[in-house]
């Protein structure tokens, strides 16, 4: 069996290849490869979250089938995504975004649906029953109590499910969906270790970027920390 070795000298190449302007430029620069996996992590996201959310919000309200719902969607994840993607290729979809975007998309659900079912779950009882008790309706109660208590974790499936659709969707480039796995992929099939590092650190740092940003974002939309900052009386998370 045979490995590709990254020699040191290597990442000195890559810092070159990556200061070179001829690669930020055209249908294979560094910008439109961005663009591309940008916009296939996303719309899979969206989708993932279009369909987890939904379902994982109201088994955990109504607190049954949430073990079977977890365990169907975590069965995508015993499934090698590129394997998934080759049975998806070989069918009636062929090669292209769309054989990418529906592997990311069940790439994607697992750590949504468990996140936000745990969450909602693991909100106080005891504050449940006083919401109903005060004559909020079932759609309320989720919506003004359980949600903002259980935000942080439904967020946080959420960067999950970013961070791993964008690192996948480098498989993409295999299928003739662009993105910064063309890097990799093209630096691998010539050889060509600067490039294929840098394909690497692209991805990785793009990763990073997402974390930080849904970091960010998870701090400054968390009801429960607004409500501390606008003096307002806050509920302890469990």
């Amino acid at each position: 069996m045979t490995s590709l070795v990254v020699p040191m000298s290597a990442l000195g190449d890559a810092v070159s290849w990556l200061g070179d302007l001829s690669h930020w430029q055209g249908q294979n620069g560094i910008p439109i490869l961005t663009y591309q996996i940008l916009k296939l992590s996303f719309l899979a996201l969206v989708i993932a979250a279009a369909i987890a959310l939904p379902i994982a919000l109201w088994l955990g309200h109504v607190g049954r089938g949430g073990a079977l719902a977890i365990n169907i969607t975590n069965v995508g994840r015993a499934i090698p995504i590129y394997a998934l993607m080759v049975v998806l290729a070989v069918g009636p979809l062929g090669l292209g975004q769309r054989v990418t975007v529906i592997a990311l998309v069940l790439f994607g659900i697992p750590p949504i649906v468990t996140n936000t079912y745990v969450g909602v779950r693991g909100v106080d009882r005891d504050t449940v029953e006083a919401a109903r008790g005060m004559g909020l309706t079932a759609w309320q109660v989720l919506w003004r109590v359980e949600v903002p208590l259980a935000f942080l974790l439904i967020m946080t499936g959420l960067r999950l499910a970013a961070v791993q659709i964008l690192a996948t969707a480098t498989l993409g480039a295999y299928f003739l969906a662009g993105g910064l796995g063309f890097l990799i992929y093209d630096g691998f099939s010539r050889q060509d270790q600067a490039e294929l590092v840098s394909g690497a650190f692209l991805v990785a740092a793009l990763a990073l970027l997402v974390e930080g940003l849904f970091e960010l974002l998870q701090r400054r939309l968390d009801p429960v920390r607004r409500t501390d900052r606008a003096g307002g009386v806050s509920v302890p998370r469990v």
